[in-house]
């Protein structure tokens, strides 16, 4: 085979190598989810589109020097130009790359103002981090519960507890009381927190808020579908900072309405005295 033709089949094989990249970084859930929210897809295409916009930039860098390298080399007698700048040139590698970045950066501004935009929302929920606890409390019907890591996995993490950790399902992304919301409804979140910085993090959602102390911040999502959906604490908060997950259950809404009277009325239940007790005893 010619070597010049052996130099292109390289670089093809190359080229078709870094174009399956971001489908196989997908299959192996390294690239970002497409999640279940309009606004984690769009955050997605986002995300792609800037990818491919990368991989089209260095097809075309890369391979004017790969041509450049191969066809001007002085084996083949050709001598360098003489000049010493080109105006049309600066020109062009000034004014792409603005019109490139003003390109991706239109669409990405728009998605960031729809993820700060809470107006019209269905289901508040304040979000209070704590080492190393989420509590959550539901402002429209007073509901509030913590949510802790699964003893499942508490017990698992322990040293010397002889658990195998790939045998507990969901390790350390399991919790005892998950936060409830029904789906195809905009729930904003109002996140601070009672100790040090937190932050609430569910990919499938492309929500992740800092919790912080003194401070109210915002966030929002609507689930399309239903499931249980799971993220982490994302702010390095204290030793146990990788034991505070963050599980979602999206229900449908008249499996939510159900959940949510049996929460209401076993907080409005009255404990009995201790002296009734005894003497019931």
């Amino acid at each position: 085979m010619p070597r010049g033709h052996s130099i292109k089949v390289r670089f093809l094989i190359a080229v078709s190598t870094l174009l399956m990249l971001p489908a196989a970084y997908a299959e192996r859930e390294i690239n970002l989810r497409v999640g279940v929210t309009d606004i984690s897809k769009e955050v997605y295409d986002l995300h792609m589109m800037v990818i491919w916009v990368c991989v089209a930039i260095g097809i075309i860098v890369f391979g004017a020097f790969l041509y450049a390298l191969i066809y001007f080399r002085k084996s083949r007698g050709v001598t360098a130009a003489q000049f010493s700048h080109s105006t049309t040139a600066e020109i062009v590698w000034t004014g792409l790359p603005v019109i490139i970045l003003i390109g991706m950066a239109i669409p990405a501004a728009q998605t960031l103002v729809k993820m700060e935009d809470t107006r019209e929302t269905e289901l508040s929920i304040k979000v209070t981090g704590y080492q190393w606890k989420w509590q959550y409390e539901y402002l429209e019907s007073g509901v509030s519960f913590y949510s802790s890591l699964a003893e499942t996995s508490n017990t698992a993490r322990q040293l010397g507890s002889g658990i195998n950790p790939e045998s507990v399902d969901n390790y350390l992304l399991e919790v005892d009381n998950p936060l409830v919301v029904p789906v195809g409804t905009k729930v904003r979140l109002l996140l601070t927190s009672n100790d040090v910085l937190h932050s609430w993090w569910v990919p499938d959602f492309a929500v992740k808020k800092d919790a912080i102390p003194g401070f109210v911040n915002e966030a929002w999502f609507n689930a399309n579908i239903t499931g249980t959906f799971r993220g982490q604490c994302a702010e390095l908060c204290g030793k146990d900072h990788g034991f505070m997950p963050v599980v979602v259950e999206v229900l449908e809404k008249q499996a939510f309405e159900n959940w949510m009277a049996e929460k209401v009325a076993a907080s409005t239940t009255p404990t009995p005295e201790p002296a009734l007790v005894a003497a019931a005893d």
